[in-house]
């Protein structure tokens, strides 16, 4: 056969190949089930909308959600997915959130109902949407997602929660970044059209005591069959992933209020776990004074997050400060200062953060204390530790392992607790740290190293 009719044979069994590869394809279904309401979308009436900052700047946009106005402490979070669940994290509350990613509601809302197996514990963070209002690039208001049942309009409609679209929001983070966190008014409507606040009229959820408003009310228990550890919850704003994260591991959870007298009942659990909230921590220093004394008379696991982090530091006689403009995202890396369970010393991990107050860095901790890990890229405490001469196993992270940043790289943190709970001695425990890194006053060195690199 000659090249040319060796060429002219190829390109037409491959041209065969391709008719026939085309026509085996399986039709593409839609992302999103048809029994929705895919092609009804309910859009927001044409309303303007204003941002209006309390250091003077004004940002005009479209209205989305609620047509009511509402005040808030104005955040920013550079999370580029997850927006349904940021928006109930209960961190948020009191806070008009900004978000840096340009598309917002691409993949509309899930339902909130428990997942199988998991009664009692929504499937997004928490009950419903927690911050005050949303400040978006560009709104999806025709979304797509074989989860979804409704629009982030139709959703912050129903919760009463305002969103603007339209803006600038890579000038408004820029602001934010250069002046901090402010307090913003966010107006739908004839409101939106009026002069902004004056400075007076701006109302500070910083001055208020969050944690009260997040918190349960009533103990209530999750997973009251499990073969696991019993573990105390004082809930301060608990996310609901941290409850998911206990209970999947088999734990008996009890949820308690956040002024709960804990030491009452202290001999009936296996382990203690401060969970994530609102706002100032010294809000609840009552809270903080009964953690030091359980500190001081238990010697069972106690593990904080977020808020709960910043309870054992006030308890251990750390200083808690504000930030300027905080951490918020899925992405903050954490350099490890200790061995302990699955965590090794040195590494770096990739961390989800929302927090706007921190633990100061000192040359030297409170003796039988540790700094446990430090942020990369600002130097700030991201965790706590007992020494191994304390005799104490305690843990506190600034950061949400439950909320696989990484995606993975600090969830096992959960396994270790539990399993410390279940099966860990005092004096024989696998969590109390085999290698701490740096001492203290070695911290700050390790911080500035890591934040220059």
């Amino acid at each position: 056969m000659s090249n040319i009719a060796r060429s002219l044979n190829l390109r037409a069994t491959s041209s065969a190949l391709k008719t026939k590869t085309s026509l085996s394809l399986p039709k593409r279904s839609l992302a999103t089930p048809v029994n929705t309401n895919l092609l009804q979308h309910v859009l927001p009436p044409k309303k303007p909308a204003a941002l209006h900052l309390k250091s003077g700047q004004t940002y005009n946009g479209q209205h989305f959600g609620s047509e009511n106005s509402k005040f808030g402490e104005t955040v920013f979070s550079t999370s580029i997915t997850s927006y349904t669940d940021s928006m109930t994290d209960p961190s948020y509350l009191g806070q008009i959130l900004v978000f840096t990613s340009p598309m917002i509601g691409n993949y509309g809302v899930p339902s909130n109902t428990s997942a199988p197996g998991l009664p009692g514990i929504p499937f997004l963070e928490s009950e419903k949407v927690q911050c005050a209002g949303v400040v978006v690039s560009d709104v999806a208001l025709k979304y797509s997602h074989y989860q979804a049942i409704e629009s982030i309009h139709e959703w912050c409609a129903r919760y009463d929660v305002p969103g603007i679209t339209g803006v600038d929001t890579r000038a408004i983070t820029s602001l934010l970044r250069d002046q901090g966190t402010t307090l913003g008014r966010l107006a739908v409507g004839d409101e939106a059209l009026k002069p902004a606040p004056s400075a007076s009229e701006f109302w500070d959820p910083s001055k208020e005591n969050l944690v009260a408003q997040a918190s349960t009310k009533e103990p209530y228990v999750l997973n009251p069959n499990g073969k696991g550890p019993k573990i105390a919850l004082l809930d301060f704003g608990v996310k609901a992933n941290i409850t998911r994260s206990l209970v999947k591991r088999d734990a008996v959870v009890t949820v308690l209020p956040w002024n709960f007298d804990f030491q009452q009942v202290q001999d009936q659990y296996d382990g203690l776990f401060l969970s994530n909230g609102p706002g100032d921590p010294k809000h609840i220093m009552e809270t903080a004074y009964r953690v030091k004394n359980v500190i001081d008379t238990w010697n069972k696991p106690i593990f904080g997050i977020c808020m709960g982090h910043q309870i054992l530091g006030l308890a251990a006689g750390m200083e808690a400060y504000r930030m300027t403009f905080g951490n918020r995202g899925h992405n903050q890396p954490v350099l490890a200062l200790a061995t302990s369970g699955s965590i090794n010393a040195g590494r770096v991990y990739v961390t989800s953060q929302n927090h706007q107050y921190a633990l100061k860095l000192t040359e030297d901790f409170p003796e039988g204390w540790a700094p446990f890990f430090i942020n990369c890229n600002d130097s700030s405490v991201e965790g706590i530790i007992s020494t191994p001469e304390s005799g104490k196993r305690i843990w506190g992270v600034q950061f949400h392992p439950e909320s696989a940043g990484g995606p993975l790289d600090t969830i096992e943190m959960f396994t270790d607790f539990v399993n410390e709970c279940q099966y860990g001695k005092s004096g024989g425990s696998k969590m109390i740290p085999n290698e701490v890194k740096l001492s203290g006053s070695d911290a700050k060195v390790a911080a500035e190293v890591s934040a220059s690199i």
